[in-house]
This record gives structure tokens, sequence and C-alpha cells, in this order.
């Protein structure tokens, strides 16, 4: 398995999608109950496989990743060759950007003394996917791109 299985949830939401994916390997509705019941090795194999594609088409159109720790704003803007960063730090220690409070703050005092903007670009290892996934593994989330653009704009 390249990436992690889906949750229970996310299998339930792609209920359809699933039933699709075993009819192009034609496994019929009995015969997946009975794969389940009696090659259970097998029903896992291919719910991994299934997983790794969803994550794999999820992976390949993600273009924007948001990670927020207490004193940072991490904005991604996920190009052909690589990424680039927006980085946005408090400097503040008593400002937590991850609540609605402290996110306020920093709405209303961008260019404080104690807030600091820098920007990189960071090329891709040998899977690009695999660090798109590793990324939000650690908490980054896939967005429209919203506040990239936004803060793309005021700094250049």
């Amino acid at each position: 398995m390249k990436y992690r299985r889906l949750t229970k949830e996310q299998f339930e939401e792609l209920h359809q999608e699933f039933i699709n994916f075993l009819a192009t390997q034609s496994i019929t509705a009995d015969e997946w109950t009975n794969l389940k019941q009696n090659k259970p090795d097998l029903a896992e194999m291919e719910l991994d496989v299934f997983s790794d594609l969803i994550w794999e088409g999820v992976l390949n159109s993600a273009q924007y990743l948001e990670h927020f720790a207490p004193q940072h704003m991490y904005l991604f803007h996920l190009d052909e060759n690589n990424m680039h960063a927006i980085v946005i730090n408090v400097k503040n220690k008593a400002i937590d950007i991850t609540t609605k409070a402290g996110y306020n703050w920093l709405r209303e005092n961008l260019m404080d003394e104690t807030v600091e903007f820098l920007q990189a670009d960071k090329e891709y290892g040998d899977d690009k996917n695999a660090d798109k996934f590793k990324m939000i593994e650690q908490g980054a989330s896939i967005t429209k791109g919203e506040l990239y653009h936004y803060f793309n704009a005021l700094i250049n």
C-alpha cells in the first residue's frame, strides 16, 4: 500500500465508486460478500488498492495546501515541478492563530512588527504525490487556495 487505507467514513462516502471499482474487476456483490468471508486477506488487498487509487486521484488534482500551527501559517501552491510556500510567522507567543481570537488578531495586525512573511520554492522528491501525502499526514489540508492568493498578492 502506497498511502493509507481510507477511513470507514470515507469508504461510506465513496460507496458507489467502490462498487464501480469492484465491477471493473468483475466482482459482483455476492462475490464481494464471499470474498470478505472466505478470503479476508484478498478483500483487505482490494480495499488497499481502492484506497491508493482514490488517494492518487486526490493528490493529482490538489493544487493548494494549508497548515496552521499556533504561531505559523503555511500556505503551499503545488506547481507541476515544485511547491511554492508562503509562511506567516507570528513572533508574539501570546497569539495563537489556530484560535478564532488569534486568527482575528492576525487579520487585524498583518503589518505588525511581530508578523513575518517568508517565501520559498521547494523541489519535489522522487514521488511528487508522496511529498503531498506526507504533508497531509502531518496536518495540512487541501484547499482552493484563497488564503494563498490573498497573501501572495499582499507580499508580492
